[in-house]
């Protein structure tokens, strides 16, 4: 039996990997690849010490940090991706297609994946004008026109972001604004290059190797506009990876895995969790990777008080 399962292989997971090693707690980390979401970015500007960097140059980077530590310490059990974590007499044991491994304690960092965007053109442009990530694109399109998709807190914050240095934003929603905080949503809608669009949504993505412009309809009226625009930002949503937890952690209504802020700690004694795949306000590469060493640190002291105990 491990000391640790780590499972994840992002920011969060990798972060909680070199801390593991360098505290020698002997770990399996299980992840279907290195990365995370961010590994289809083209350009990343907000990665802490590192000017840019793309999506596969900072998975390159997050995996050769983390071999470089490993030595006799880490285990790597990469392409396996787990389908059950159960509880065990003495720890934890996780199954994937690959076979079953055991631990004392576990760290969560499943991350995962942003809602689709389902119209045509959406597919067609991904990363060609329309994404899923304003803190690493949007500085892309500063002095342009830009879309955001979404009218809640994601879609409002997006657009406050982007308010900072787009031309203007329009941000269009499919029901009112009601649903977004009241103080953020006054702030965007007052500022001058702000336009909103409620009970809308787009219906088909345009351009010519790039995106050029948004067609929507309003539900209420049946109006259908064209909105020239550079940029799609797409905020309707995170689909969390962590079904194979479902019978062992308290998840909320969307699927995230309730933690405590402290420390990172489950509802269930021997169980963290950090990153988008927990209840974490703000999803950020930088974000998770705190979060995982702030459970790390926890998760150390929790084990070695165990083993004193005994």
């Amino acid at each position: 039996m491990y000391d640790l399962m780590i499972i994840g292989g992002g920011p969060a997971g990798v972060a909680a990997g070199v801390y593991a090693a360098r505290k020698r707690l002997k770990t399996i980390f299980i992840a279907d690849a290195f990365g995370g979401q961010s590994s289809d970015s083209v350009e990343i500007q907000n990665w802490i010490g590192t000017q840019k960097i793309s999506g596969l140059e900072l998975a390159r980077a997050l995996e050769t940090h983390l071999r470089a530590y490993a030595g006799d310490v880490i285990e790597l059990a990469l392409g396996e991706r787990v389908t059950t974590l159960e509880q065990i007499p003495g720890g934890f044991a996780a199954t994937t297609p690959k076979g079953r491994r055991e631990a004392r304690a576990v760290l969560v960092a499943t991350g995962g994946s942003r809602r689709k965007l389902e119209v045509p053109g959406a597919a067609e442009f991904e990363h060609k004008g329309v994404t899923y990530c304003a803190s690493c694109d949007g500085p892309l399109f500063a002095g342009q026109d830009v879309v955001v998709v979404g009218g809640g807190n994601a879609g409002f914050e997006t657009a406050a972001q982007l308010l900072a240095y787009a031309k203007s934003v329009t941000l269009m929603s499919r029901s009112d604004f009601s649903r977004a905080d009241a103080k953020t949503t006054q702030a965007v809608v007052a500022h001058a290059n702000f336009v909103g669009l409620q009970n809308t949504m787009p219906t088909e993505i345009k351009g010519s190797g790039f995106v050029s412009a948004v067609v929507a309809k309003n539900s209420q009226t049946g109006e259908v506009i064209e909105i020239p625009a550079a940029g799609v930002f797409v905020e309707i949503g995170m689909l969390p990876s962590t079904n194979f937890a479902k019978n062992l952690l308290k998840l909320d209504a969307l699927g995230r895995i309730a933690v405590d802020a402290k420390n990172q700690r489950t509802g269930v004694a021997g169980v963290w969790a950090a990153g988008d795949c927990t209840d974490e306000l703000y999803h950020q590469n930088n974000i998770a990777a705190g979060d995982a060493v702030k459970a790390l640190e926890d998760i150390y002291v929790w084990l070695k008080s165990a083993t004193a105990a005994q």
